[in-house]
């Protein structure tokens, strides 16, 4: 920690583990999915979006039973594109009735506005889906932050441990890789964005039992990160 990182003009940042704790996503949002997957596909199959998650997901997972194969996906926490997918369009049913409020590190939401206002362009890329990522910040306890992002990238884009999806993200938003700090929890999708020519910062929460990564700047919260910048 302490390392001065050069002033982004675009920060793209990890969820889980970053912004959000990871009990949130592990012991609260994939129980819910879980919980609700079977009635949802039962209820949503013929929806086009959900009828394609299924096909893919048929098609990665071609001797098992879709929804057995889901619900796999889940236990292992699978980062596979159609589980997320399906998973998103759940937590959004959640989110709009109350069931669910995104959960944000005290320390994420002040320093996203402010960097907001001082016209960095903020970005998210996670293995959740792009929808299940806007629902997390829009239905935040504290408030609507999805505003402040100027977009949302998922693995729709590339595995977040290839430095390619970096590459590719540079590209849609249309800035130098060389202009991004990448903020995330995983040393390995740190060194993947450092290798598309990102910067990078990894948060160490102890609430997440994060350990540091070595070869990369470290930061125990959002401020720490603010003061690297000046």
């Amino acid at each position: 920690m302490g390392a001065v990182l050069g002033r982004p003009a675009a920060i793209l940042t990890d969820v889980e583990g970053t912004t959000t704790p990871i009990s949130f996503v592990r012991d609260v949002l994939f129980p819910y999915a879980r919980a609700r997957l079977p009635n949802f596909l039962a209820a949503h199959g013929s929806a086009p979006e959900v009828a394609n998650a299924v096909a893919d997901a048929a098609r990665l997972s071609p001797d098992d039973d879709v929804v057995a194969a889901l619900l796999g996906w889940i236990d292992a926490d699978a980062k596979v594109t159609p589980l997320k997918i399906l998973q998103g369009l759940i937590w959004d049913e959640g989110y709009r009735r109350g069931e669910l409020k995104g959960v944000i590190y005290a320390d994420v939401p002040p320093v996203l506005r402010r960097w907001h206002a001082s016209g960095v362009r903020l970005y998210v890329y996670s293995s959740g889906s792009e929808a299940a990522q806007r629902n997390l910040f829009e239905f935040s306890g504290a408030g609507n932050l999805a505003g402040l992002f100027s977009g949302f990238f998922d693995t729709r884009v590339g595995g977040k441990r290839q430095a390619a999806s970096y590459s590719a993200i540079a590209r849609a938003v249309g800035l130098p890789a060389g202009e991004f700090l990448f903020l995330s929890d995983i040393g390995e999708e740190l060194d993947a964005a450092a290798a598309a020519g990102m910067m990078g910062c990894q948060l160490v929460r102890a609430a997440d039992g994060t350990r540091p990564w070595a070869g990369c700047a470290q930061a125990g919260d959002f401020e720490s990160v603010q003061g690297m910048l000046e």
